[in-house]
């Protein structure tokens, strides 16, 4: 007596090895394209310009903290969050510029 996954078996392994290599080639084509590559743009944008701040931009921190750049280093920065209070951050934790009409 035979059933139907029985009969169905012998008709899917017959199936071309290439096809599977090809399915998967395109599905790492797919992510690379609509993940990785914008990722990486993103990350190069970050990157320049973080090495591109200068005295008197006005910086975000990854914790949520505003403020205006005093003094750049090689690797940290020194930010005025108010009025004579400062504070030293890495520039790995600066994420964006931002524009307050509040402190202009």
């Amino acid at each position: 007596m035979f059933t139907i996954l029985q009969t169905a078996a012998p008709a899917a392994q017959g199936g071309s090895p290439w096809s599977m290599l090809i399915m998967l080639a395109l599905i790492f084509v797919v992510m690379w394209i609509f993940m990785i590559r914008p990722q990486r743009k993103q990350q190069k944008e970050l990157d320049n310009f973080r090495s591109g701040l200068k005295k008197g931009d006005k910086i975000v921190t990854i914790g949520g903290i505003y403020g205006t750049v005093n003094e750049v280093k090689e690797d940290s920065v020194l930010v005025e969050v108010d009025k004579d209070v400062k504070i030293r951050v890495s520039k790995q934790a600066i994420v964006k510029d931002f524009t307050d009409p509040s402190r202009q």
